[in-house]
Protein backbone atom coordinates (compact mmCIF):
# COMPACT_ATOMS: atom_id res chain seq x y z
CA UNK A 1 0.00 0.00 0.00
CA UNK A 2 1.42 3.26 -0.88
CA UNK A 3 0.64 5.52 2.47
CA UNK A 4 2.00 8.23 3.77
CA UNK A 5 3.04 5.96 7.06
CA UNK A 6 5.66 3.73 4.62
CA UNK A 7 6.70 6.97 2.75
CA UNK A 8 7.71 8.39 6.44
CA UNK A 9 9.75 5.51 7.74
CA UNK A 10 11.32 5.79 4.42
CA UNK A 11 12.48 8.60 5.03
CA UNK A 12 13.60 8.16 8.93
CA UNK A 13 10.88 10.19 10.17
CA UNK A 14 9.26 9.83 13.57
CA UNK A 15 6.32 7.57 13.41
CA UNK A 16 4.20 9.38 15.68
CA UNK A 17 4.42 12.16 13.86
CA UNK A 18 2.74 10.90 11.26
CA UNK A 19 -0.83 12.13 13.46
CA UNK A 20 -0.61 15.22 12.66
CA UNK A 21 -1.73 14.61 9.23
CA UNK A 22 -4.89 15.08 7.68
CA UNK A 23 -6.10 14.20 4.26
CA UNK A 24 -9.17 15.44 2.67
CA UNK A 25 -10.37 13.10 0.36
CA UNK A 26 -11.94 14.15 -2.73
CA UNK A 27 -13.78 11.65 -5.35
CA UNK A 28 -12.71 11.67 -8.57
CA UNK A 29 -8.94 12.91 -8.61
CA UNK A 30 -5.96 11.44 -9.75
CA UNK A 31 -8.17 8.36 -10.66
CA UNK A 32 -6.45 5.40 -12.26
CA UNK A 33 -6.61 1.66 -12.03
CA UNK A 34 -3.06 1.75 -9.88
CA UNK A 35 -3.52 3.76 -6.31
CA UNK A 36 -1.82 6.91 -7.91
CA UNK A 37 -4.13 9.01 -5.35
CA UNK A 38 -2.26 7.19 -2.11
CA UNK A 39 1.03 8.02 -3.43
CA UNK A 40 0.70 11.21 -4.18
CA UNK A 41 -0.64 11.53 -0.63
CA UNK A 42 2.19 9.51 0.78
CA UNK A 43 4.60 11.79 -1.22
CA UNK A 44 3.10 15.20 -0.57
CA UNK A 45 2.39 14.45 2.92
CA UNK A 46 5.24 13.23 4.16
CA UNK A 47 7.49 16.12 2.36
CA UNK A 48 4.94 18.66 3.98
CA UNK A 49 5.59 16.14 7.40
CA UNK A 50 9.66 16.77 7.33
CA UNK A 51 8.47 20.45 6.16
CA UNK A 52 6.72 21.45 9.44
CA UNK A 53 9.16 18.79 11.67
CA UNK A 54 12.31 21.07 10.34
CA UNK A 55 10.25 24.43 11.16
CA UNK A 56 9.12 23.23 14.49
CA UNK A 57 12.56 22.51 15.34
CA UNK A 58 14.30 26.27 13.93
CA UNK A 59 11.18 27.95 15.77
CA UNK A 60 11.56 26.02 18.99
CA UNK A 61 8.02 25.42 18.36
CA UNK A 62 6.20 23.32 21.73
CA UNK A 63 4.93 20.60 18.24
CA UNK A 64 5.06 20.12 15.18
CA UNK A 65 2.56 22.50 13.13
CA UNK A 66 -0.13 20.19 11.74
CA UNK A 67 0.02 19.25 7.80
CA UNK A 68 -3.09 18.80 5.47
CA UNK A 69 -3.23 16.92 2.01
CA UNK A 70 -6.19 18.26 0.22
CA UNK A 71 -6.60 15.72 -2.75
CA UNK A 72 -7.89 18.60 -4.92
CA UNK A 73 -4.25 20.14 -4.46
CA UNK A 74 -2.56 16.72 -5.30
CA UNK A 75 -4.77 16.08 -8.75
CA UNK A 76 -3.81 19.69 -9.87
CA UNK A 77 -0.42 19.98 -9.22
CA UNK A 78 0.55 16.90 -10.35
CA UNK A 79 -0.37 17.91 -13.61
CA UNK A 80 0.48 21.30 -13.58
CA UNK A 81 2.43 21.33 -16.53
CA UNK A 82 -1.12 20.92 -18.13
CA UNK A 83 -2.65 24.12 -15.99
CA UNK A 84 0.25 26.57 -17.25
CA UNK A 85 -0.73 29.08 -19.35
CA UNK A 86 1.78 31.72 -20.77
CA UNK A 87 0.16 34.79 -22.06
CA UNK A 88 -2.93 32.33 -22.41
CA UNK A 89 -1.13 30.09 -24.45
CA UNK A 90 -1.14 26.39 -23.77
CA UNK A 91 2.35 24.73 -22.96
CA UNK A 92 4.04 21.92 -25.65
CA UNK A 93 4.02 19.26 -23.43
CA UNK A 94 4.75 15.92 -25.86
CA UNK A 95 6.64 16.80 -29.37
CA UNK A 96 4.68 14.30 -32.28
CA UNK A 97 7.68 11.84 -31.96
CA UNK A 98 7.37 10.71 -27.77
CA UNK A 99 4.46 8.57 -28.48
CA UNK A 100 3.68 4.80 -28.17
CA UNK A 101 4.63 3.64 -31.72
CA UNK A 102 3.05 -0.47 -32.47
CA UNK A 103 5.92 -2.66 -33.55
CA UNK A 104 6.16 -5.77 -35.20
CA UNK A 105 5.35 -8.07 -32.02
CA UNK A 106 3.93 -5.76 -30.20
CA UNK A 107 4.53 -1.65 -28.89
CA UNK A 108 7.36 0.92 -27.90
CA UNK A 109 7.60 4.25 -26.53
CA UNK A 110 9.38 7.11 -27.40
CA UNK A 111 10.52 10.32 -25.65
CA UNK A 112 11.98 12.75 -28.44
CA UNK A 113 10.95 16.00 -26.51
CA UNK A 114 14.84 17.73 -27.09
CA UNK A 115 16.21 18.16 -30.02
CA UNK A 116 19.75 15.89 -29.84
CA UNK A 117 17.28 13.22 -28.37
CA UNK A 118 15.03 13.25 -31.49
CA UNK A 119 17.69 13.27 -33.71
CA UNK A 120 18.95 10.35 -31.93
CA UNK A 121 15.76 8.69 -32.31
CA UNK A 122 15.94 8.82 -36.34
CA UNK A 123 19.31 8.11 -36.65
CA UNK A 124 18.80 4.43 -34.85
CA UNK A 125 15.52 4.21 -37.65
CA UNK A 126 17.61 5.67 -40.41
CA UNK A 127 15.67 8.35 -41.12
CA UNK A 128 17.48 12.00 -41.89
CA UNK A 129 16.80 14.00 -38.40
CA UNK A 130 15.99 17.26 -40.49
CA UNK A 131 14.79 20.64 -39.11
CA UNK A 132 14.91 20.68 -35.28
CA UNK A 133 11.86 22.13 -32.91
CA UNK A 134 12.60 24.09 -29.93
CA UNK A 135 10.39 22.58 -27.48
CA UNK A 136 7.70 26.00 -27.53
CA UNK A 137 6.89 26.20 -31.18
CA UNK A 138 8.13 25.10 -34.09
CA UNK A 139 7.99 22.61 -37.38
CA UNK A 140 5.23 22.89 -39.73
CA UNK A 141 2.43 20.72 -39.05
CA UNK A 142 2.58 18.64 -42.47
CA UNK A 143 6.05 17.79 -41.82
CA UNK A 144 5.09 16.95 -38.24
CA UNK A 145 3.03 14.32 -40.00
CA UNK A 146 5.02 13.56 -42.84
CA UNK A 147 7.71 12.16 -40.33
CA UNK A 148 5.14 10.36 -37.98
CA UNK A 149 4.06 8.72 -40.80
CA UNK A 150 7.90 6.87 -41.50
CA UNK A 151 8.53 6.26 -38.36
CA UNK A 152 5.55 4.60 -37.79
CA UNK A 153 6.18 2.51 -40.99
CA UNK A 154 9.85 1.70 -40.09
CA UNK A 155 8.80 0.73 -36.54
CA UNK A 156 5.74 -1.91 -37.87
CA UNK A 157 8.73 -3.56 -39.33
CA UNK A 158 11.22 -4.47 -36.37
CA UNK A 159 10.54 -5.36 -32.82
CA UNK A 160 9.94 -3.73 -29.69
CA UNK A 161 13.03 -4.97 -28.02
CA UNK A 162 15.19 -4.46 -30.88
CA UNK A 163 14.09 -1.09 -31.13
CA UNK A 164 14.77 -0.34 -27.66
CA UNK A 165 18.10 -1.50 -28.12
CA UNK A 166 19.07 -0.08 -31.35
CA UNK A 167 17.52 3.15 -30.20
CA UNK A 168 19.61 3.08 -26.93
CA UNK A 169 22.85 2.44 -28.62
CA UNK A 170 22.65 5.59 -30.60
CA UNK A 171 22.03 7.41 -27.20
CA UNK A 172 17.89 7.85 -27.77
CA UNK A 173 14.99 6.53 -25.43
CA UNK A 174 13.05 4.59 -26.64
CA UNK A 175 11.42 1.34 -24.50
CA UNK A 176 9.32 -1.53 -24.84
CA UNK A 177 6.09 -2.13 -23.02
CA UNK A 178 6.33 -4.78 -20.54
CA UNK A 179 3.75 -6.40 -18.68
CA UNK A 180 4.19 -6.24 -14.94
CA UNK A 181 5.57 -9.91 -15.04
CA UNK A 182 8.07 -9.46 -17.35
CA UNK A 183 9.21 -6.41 -15.61
CA UNK A 184 9.38 -8.11 -12.37
CA UNK A 185 11.59 -11.00 -13.95
CA UNK A 186 14.06 -8.63 -15.06
CA UNK A 187 17.12 -7.90 -13.42
CA UNK A 188 16.89 -4.03 -13.18
CA UNK A 189 13.57 -4.61 -11.15
CA UNK A 190 15.73 -7.10 -8.74
CA UNK A 191 18.19 -4.90 -8.16
CA UNK A 192 15.33 -1.85 -6.90
CA UNK A 193 12.88 -4.28 -5.34
CA UNK A 194 16.16 -5.37 -2.98
CA UNK A 195 16.69 -1.45 -1.98
CA UNK A 196 14.90 0.88 -0.18
CA UNK A 197 12.28 3.54 -1.68
CA UNK A 198 14.65 6.33 -0.35
CA UNK A 199 18.23 5.59 -0.03
CA UNK A 200 19.96 7.54 2.86
CA UNK A 201 23.39 7.20 4.41
CA UNK A 202 26.09 10.05 5.67
CA UNK A 203 29.20 11.34 3.97
CA UNK A 204 31.64 12.46 6.10
CA UNK A 205 32.22 13.76 9.55
CA UNK A 206 31.17 17.72 10.03
CA UNK A 207 29.72 19.59 13.31
CA UNK A 208 26.20 20.02 14.32
CA UNK A 209 24.16 22.68 11.59
CA UNK A 210 23.05 25.68 13.12
CA UNK A 211 20.89 27.41 11.16
CA UNK A 212 19.69 30.62 12.60
CA UNK A 213 16.26 30.58 14.44
CA UNK A 214 12.68 31.69 12.94
CA UNK A 215 10.21 34.25 13.65
CA UNK A 216 7.04 35.40 12.29
CA UNK A 217 5.22 34.36 9.41
CA UNK A 218 5.19 32.30 7.12
CA UNK A 219 7.18 29.61 8.82
CA UNK A 220 10.29 28.72 6.00
CA UNK A 221 11.91 25.94 6.76
CA UNK A 222 14.51 26.01 4.66
CA UNK A 223 15.33 30.24 4.79
CA UNK A 224 19.20 30.54 4.51
CA UNK A 225 19.58 26.96 2.68
CA UNK A 226 21.37 27.25 -0.53
CA UNK A 227 20.64 24.98 -3.21
CA UNK A 228 22.67 23.96 -6.31
CA UNK A 229 20.51 22.84 -8.49
CA UNK A 230 22.03 20.69 -11.26
CA UNK A 231 18.31 18.89 -12.33
CA UNK A 232 16.45 18.42 -15.59
CA UNK A 233 12.90 17.72 -16.57
CA UNK A 234 10.37 17.39 -13.93
CA UNK A 235 11.19 15.19 -11.02
CA UNK A 236 14.76 16.92 -10.11
CA UNK A 237 13.00 20.15 -10.76
CA UNK A 238 9.65 19.85 -8.82
CA UNK A 239 12.19 18.82 -5.64
CA UNK A 240 14.22 21.98 -5.97
CA UNK A 241 10.56 24.13 -6.51
CA UNK A 242 9.30 22.60 -3.81
CA UNK A 243 12.72 23.63 -1.11
CA UNK A 244 12.36 27.21 -3.29
CA UNK A 245 8.89 27.13 -1.85
CA UNK A 246 9.83 26.53 1.59
CA UNK A 247 13.04 29.55 1.38
CA UNK A 248 15.42 27.90 0.26
CA UNK A 249 17.77 30.28 -2.03
CA UNK A 250 17.79 27.72 -5.21
CA UNK A 251 19.73 28.15 -8.25
CA UNK A 252 19.62 26.06 -10.89
CA UNK A 253 22.91 25.84 -13.86
CA UNK A 254 22.52 23.88 -16.98
CA UNK A 255 25.10 23.52 -19.75
CA UNK A 256 24.96 25.80 -22.29
CA UNK A 257 24.40 23.76 -25.31
CA UNK A 258 21.64 21.79 -23.45
CA UNK A 259 18.95 24.78 -23.18
CA UNK A 260 16.09 23.46 -21.21
CA UNK A 261 12.46 23.31 -23.08
CA UNK A 262 10.91 26.69 -22.10
CA UNK A 263 7.32 25.55 -21.09
CA UNK A 264 9.37 22.78 -18.71
CA UNK A 265 11.33 25.44 -17.45
CA UNK A 266 8.07 28.43 -16.56
CA UNK A 267 6.06 25.23 -15.26
CA UNK A 268 9.12 23.97 -12.85
CA UNK A 269 10.85 27.38 -12.31
CA UNK A 270 9.33 29.09 -9.59
CA UNK A 271 11.48 30.36 -6.95
CA UNK A 272 14.76 29.65 -8.52
CA UNK A 273 17.09 31.64 -10.66
CA UNK A 274 18.35 30.08 -13.38
CA UNK A 275 22.31 30.21 -14.84
CA UNK A 276 24.02 28.52 -17.88
CA UNK A 277 27.51 27.47 -17.46
CA UNK A 278 30.04 25.01 -18.63
CA UNK A 279 31.28 22.60 -16.09
CA UNK A 280 34.63 22.11 -18.14
CA UNK A 281 35.29 26.01 -18.90
CA UNK A 282 34.30 27.77 -15.82
CA UNK A 283 35.03 25.06 -13.13
CA UNK A 284 36.62 28.20 -10.98
CA UNK A 285 32.86 29.81 -10.46
CA UNK A 286 31.57 26.34 -10.31
CA UNK A 287 33.50 25.51 -7.37
CA UNK A 288 32.92 28.88 -5.86
CA UNK A 289 29.21 28.24 -6.38
CA UNK A 290 29.95 24.60 -4.42
CA UNK A 291 31.80 26.55 -1.88
CA UNK A 292 28.77 28.40 -0.58
CA UNK A 293 26.06 25.58 -1.36
CA UNK A 294 24.39 23.22 1.56
CA UNK A 295 22.85 20.91 -0.81
CA UNK A 296 23.57 19.57 -4.33
CA UNK A 297 20.58 18.07 -6.17
CA UNK A 298 21.32 16.22 -9.11
CA UNK A 299 19.11 14.67 -12.21
CA UNK A 300 21.47 12.73 -14.44
CA UNK A 301 22.05 9.69 -14.90
CA UNK A 302 24.54 7.96 -12.56
CA UNK A 303 28.18 8.21 -12.78
CA UNK A 304 27.29 11.10 -15.82
CA UNK A 305 28.71 13.72 -13.59
CA UNK A 306 31.44 12.01 -11.79
CA UNK A 307 33.98 13.01 -14.42
CA UNK A 308 33.50 16.72 -13.29
CA UNK A 309 33.82 15.75 -9.74
CA UNK A 310 30.62 15.65 -8.91
CA UNK A 311 30.35 12.16 -6.77
CA UNK A 312 28.77 12.57 -3.77
CA UNK A 313 32.15 11.47 -2.03
CA UNK A 314 33.74 13.89 -3.95
CA UNK A 315 31.42 17.09 -3.28
CA UNK A 316 31.31 16.04 -0.25
CA UNK A 317 35.77 16.18 0.46
CA UNK A 318 35.70 19.64 -1.28
CA UNK A 319 32.21 20.71 1.09
CA UNK A 320 32.28 18.91 4.21
CA UNK A 321 28.16 18.59 5.81
CA UNK A 322 27.11 18.89 2.19
CA UNK A 323 23.44 17.22 1.46
CA UNK A 324 23.98 15.34 -1.60
CA UNK A 325 20.25 14.25 -3.01
CA UNK A 326 20.37 12.40 -6.19
CA UNK A 327 17.49 11.43 -8.44
CA UNK A 328 17.49 9.26 -11.88
CA UNK A 329 15.18 7.01 -13.96
CA UNK A 330 16.41 3.33 -12.84
CA UNK A 331 18.81 3.55 -10.57
CA UNK A 332 22.09 3.60 -9.35
CA UNK A 333 22.81 0.18 -10.08
CA UNK A 334 22.33 -3.13 -12.26
CA UNK A 335 22.13 -2.94 -15.87
CA UNK A 336 19.86 -0.41 -16.50
CA UNK A 337 21.86 1.87 -14.65
CA UNK A 338 23.44 4.46 -16.24
CA UNK A 339 20.48 4.67 -18.94
CA UNK A 340 18.44 7.87 -19.83
CA UNK A 341 14.82 7.72 -18.94
CA UNK A 342 12.00 9.69 -18.56
CA UNK A 343 8.68 9.19 -16.60
CA UNK A 344 6.64 7.94 -19.51
CA UNK A 345 9.35 5.67 -20.39
CA UNK A 346 9.07 4.16 -16.99
CA UNK A 347 5.57 3.79 -16.76
CA UNK A 348 6.32 1.48 -20.36
CA UNK A 349 8.47 -0.71 -18.78
CA UNK A 350 7.66 -1.30 -15.45
CA UNK A 351 4.31 -2.49 -16.51
CA UNK A 352 2.23 0.39 -15.40
CA UNK A 353 1.30 1.24 -19.26
CA UNK A 354 0.41 -2.41 -19.62
CA UNK A 355 -1.94 -2.20 -16.32
CA UNK A 356 -3.57 1.10 -17.24
CA UNK A 357 -4.36 0.31 -20.69
CA UNK A 358 -7.14 -2.06 -22.69
CA UNK A 359 -8.31 -3.46 -25.41
CA UNK A 360 -5.10 -4.20 -26.24
CA UNK A 361 -3.86 -0.80 -26.30
CA UNK A 362 -1.10 0.73 -23.65
CA UNK A 363 -2.27 3.41 -21.46
CA UNK A 364 -0.42 5.97 -18.92
CA UNK A 365 -1.23 7.27 -15.45
CA UNK A 366 -3.36 10.20 -15.53
CA UNK A 367 -0.61 12.36 -14.32
CA UNK A 368 3.41 12.07 -14.75
CA UNK A 369 3.54 11.16 -11.14
CA UNK A 370 6.62 9.15 -10.81
CA UNK A 371 7.73 12.00 -11.55
CA UNK A 372 5.88 14.40 -8.91
CA UNK A 373 5.93 12.09 -6.34
CA UNK A 374 9.48 11.17 -6.54
CA UNK A 375 10.37 15.22 -7.07
CA UNK A 376 8.07 15.19 -3.30
CA UNK A 377 10.14 12.92 -1.45
CA UNK A 378 13.20 13.73 -2.61
CA UNK A 379 12.62 17.59 -1.29
CA UNK A 380 11.30 15.55 1.92
CA UNK A 381 14.73 13.59 2.12
CA UNK A 382 16.71 16.64 1.96
CA UNK A 383 14.67 18.15 4.58
CA UNK A 384 14.85 15.60 7.10
CA UNK A 385 18.67 15.26 6.28
CA UNK A 386 18.69 18.91 7.45
CA UNK A 387 16.77 17.98 10.29
CA UNK A 388 19.22 15.47 11.21
CA UNK A 389 22.18 17.14 10.51
CA UNK A 390 21.14 19.98 13.42
CA UNK A 391 21.24 17.24 15.85
CA UNK A 392 24.51 15.35 15.24
CA UNK A 393 25.91 17.25 11.94
CA UNK A 394 27.58 15.28 9.37
CA UNK A 395 27.29 15.26 6.01
CA UNK A 396 24.68 13.30 3.76
CA UNK A 397 23.80 11.74 0.85
CA UNK A 398 19.65 10.69 -0.34
CA UNK A 399 18.67 8.66 -3.40
CA UNK A 400 15.58 8.31 -5.72
CA UNK A 401 14.55 6.13 -8.59
CA UNK A 402 11.90 6.41 -10.52
CA UNK A 403 11.73 2.95 -11.36
CA UNK A 404 12.01 2.60 -7.09
CA UNK A 405 8.75 5.00 -6.71
CA UNK A 406 7.18 2.32 -9.83
CA UNK A 407 7.68 -0.68 -7.77
CA UNK A 408 6.27 0.85 -4.86
CA UNK A 409 3.37 1.79 -6.53
CA UNK A 410 2.52 -1.30 -8.90
CA UNK A 411 2.95 -3.38 -5.15
CA UNK A 412 6.28 -5.19 -6.38
CA UNK A 413 8.34 -3.96 -3.76
CA UNK A 414 7.69 -3.57 -0.07
CA UNK A 415 5.42 -0.98 1.50
CA UNK A 416 3.24 -1.18 4.43
CA UNK A 417 1.59 0.90 7.83
CA UNK A 418 -1.24 2.34 8.42
CA UNK A 419 -2.47 6.04 7.30
CA UNK A 420 -3.62 9.33 9.00
CA UNK A 421 -7.14 10.20 10.10
CA UNK A 422 -9.09 11.11 6.88
CA UNK A 423 -12.06 13.55 6.42
CA UNK A 424 -13.95 13.31 3.65
CA UNK A 425 -15.17 15.96 1.63
CA UNK A 426 -16.70 17.55 -1.25
CA UNK A 427 -15.72 15.51 -4.92
CA UNK A 428 -12.72 16.74 -7.19
CA UNK A 429 -14.94 19.15 -9.67
CA UNK A 430 -12.05 21.63 -10.79
CA UNK A 431 -8.71 22.44 -10.49
CA UNK A 432 -9.85 26.23 -10.44
CA UNK A 433 -9.46 26.62 -6.44
CA UNK A 434 -6.07 25.39 -6.31
CA UNK A 435 -4.95 27.95 -9.48
CA UNK A 436 -3.22 31.47 -9.62
CA UNK A 437 -2.02 33.48 -11.74
CA UNK A 438 1.50 35.50 -11.29
CA UNK A 439 3.07 37.92 -13.68
CA UNK A 440 6.62 37.44 -14.83
CA UNK A 441 9.15 38.35 -17.14
CA UNK A 442 8.03 35.38 -19.39
CA UNK A 443 4.65 36.75 -19.18
CA UNK A 444 1.71 36.16 -17.24
CA UNK A 445 1.12 33.31 -15.69
CA UNK A 446 -1.83 30.31 -14.94
CA UNK A 447 -0.32 28.14 -12.75
CA UNK A 448 -1.17 25.15 -9.98
CA UNK A 449 -0.40 26.21 -6.48
CA UNK A 450 1.96 23.73 -4.21
CA UNK A 451 0.00 21.05 -2.65
CA UNK A 452 2.88 21.21 0.33
CA UNK A 453 0.90 22.42 3.10
CA UNK A 454 1.11 22.83 6.85
CA UNK A 455 -0.16 25.44 9.81
CA UNK A 456 1.61 29.10 8.88
CA UNK A 457 3.64 27.70 6.15
CA UNK A 458 4.12 29.39 2.68
CA UNK A 459 1.10 29.10 0.48
CA UNK A 460 3.37 30.62 -2.67
CA UNK A 461 6.72 31.23 -4.27
CA UNK A 462 8.29 34.62 -3.45
CA UNK A 463 9.97 34.89 -7.23
CA UNK A 464 8.05 33.67 -10.46
CA UNK A 465 10.44 31.76 -13.07
CA UNK A 466 12.22 33.72 -15.49
CA UNK A 467 13.80 33.45 -18.73
CA UNK A 468 16.11 30.31 -18.68
CA UNK A 469 19.79 30.79 -18.34
CA UNK A 470 19.55 34.19 -17.51
CA UNK A 471 20.82 34.34 -13.98
CA UNK A 472 24.24 35.24 -12.53
CA UNK A 473 25.86 31.98 -11.46
CA UNK A 474 26.98 33.10 -8.04
CA UNK A 475 24.70 33.33 -4.47
CA UNK A 476 22.94 36.46 -3.67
Amino acid sequence: MTDISFAWSALGGDPGLVQRITTVVREGALTARLPVRDLARACVGACALAAAELAARRAALAEVPAVRVDDGALATAFVSERHLLIEGRAPVTFAPLSRFWRTADGWVRTHANYPHHRARLLTALGLPSGEERDGSGGRDGDQDDALVASVASVLAERSALDVEEAVYAAGGLAVALRTPEEWAAHPQHAELAARPLVERGRLGAARARVLPSLTGTPLLPAAGVRVLDLTRVIAGPVATRTLALLGADVLRVDPPHLPELADQHADTGFGKRSAALDLAADRAAFEELLAGADVVVTGYRPGALDRFGLSPEALAERRPGLVVAELSAWGAYGPWARRRGFDSLVQVATGIAAVEGGDGQPGALPAQALDHGSGYLLAAAVLRALTEQSRDGGGRFVRLALARTAAWLTGTAPGAARGPERVQDAPYDSPAPWLDETGSRIGRLRHARSPVAFTDGPTTWTRPPGPWGTDAPHWT
